[in-house]
């Protein structure tokens, strides 16, 4: 993974990082006094986070995860702990209102307005949700018929979850201000909280917005931007 740029010496300025790194930690992630922790089920990823932070150590973790929209189901998984000790937690509830030991939260992400397609990307690498669907609504075409070439009809769907109200509104107004048109509903209820989906057909144009310079820049976990590419080459547009 290429790195365009150094550890930003200022985490609560607006940067690509930081803005990158706060959206993971909305998303999945928390601060506690004295603490702040990002969570990511990608190696990679979890490396670049670590870099952006200046965190020495990542922990390793096999973890049983609910599904997002039925916590009936679950399923195995690495996941990827990153922390930041001292006063950070402290900083970021008061610059950016994250919420700060389970209090509620402000979400002012505005100081990353330069930078919402990174602040947009981290949250979807979070708490969003990939998957394809075909015209019948059934599951579409295997991996080795996608490496094809195939396409078949159907649509991406995106959609967020989040036990937290004011995240997944935060996150709707960054969708609201980007330059990509990305209509959305209203949040819904969820076993785990609640969420809300993007148009399902101003994901492509978002997708191919939101991973956009990556390969130069190196902020993004590499299988959800695989997914969502393999998931938007399925689809003829």
């Amino acid at each position: 993974m290429s790195i365009q740029s150094g550890t930003p010496k200022d985490l609560l300025a607006a940067h690509p990082e930081t803005a990158y790194f706060w959206g993971r930690v909305a998303a999945d992630g928390e601060c506690e006094d004295g603490c702040v922790t990002v969570r990511t089920n990608d190696e990679t990823a979890a490396h670049r986070l670590a870099a952006i932070a200046g965190a020495d150590q990542i922990d390793r973790r096999i973890l049983e995860r609910e599904y997002a929209h039925d916590t009936a189901i679950t399923r195995k998984e690495d996941e990827y702990v990153v922390q930041v000790l001292g006063d950070l937690a402290d900083r970021a509830g008061a610059a950016l209102g994250l919420p700060l030991e389970g209090q509620p939260g402000g979400y002012r992400f505005d100081v990353f307005a330069d930078h919402d397609r990174q602040l947009l990307r981290g949250l979807l690498e979070g708490c969003g949700t990939v998957c394809f669907k075909s015209d019948d609504e059934a599951v579409g075409i295997s991996a080795s018929e996608a490496s094809r070439g195939s396409t078949e009809q159907g649509s991406v769907v995106v959609s967020f979850v989040h036990d937290d109200e004011r995240l997944l509104r935060a996150v709707q107004s960054v969708l609201d201000r980007i330059p990509v048109d990305a209509p959305h509903d209203d949040l819904a209820d969820a076993s785990s909280g609640y969420w809300f989906g993007v148009d399902d057909d101003s994901v492509p144009a978002l997708g191919e917005w939101v991973y956009e310079g990556t390969d130069e820049s190196g902020l993004f976990a590499p299988p959800r931007r695989r997914k969502l590419r393999k998931s938007l080459d399925r689809i003829e547009r």
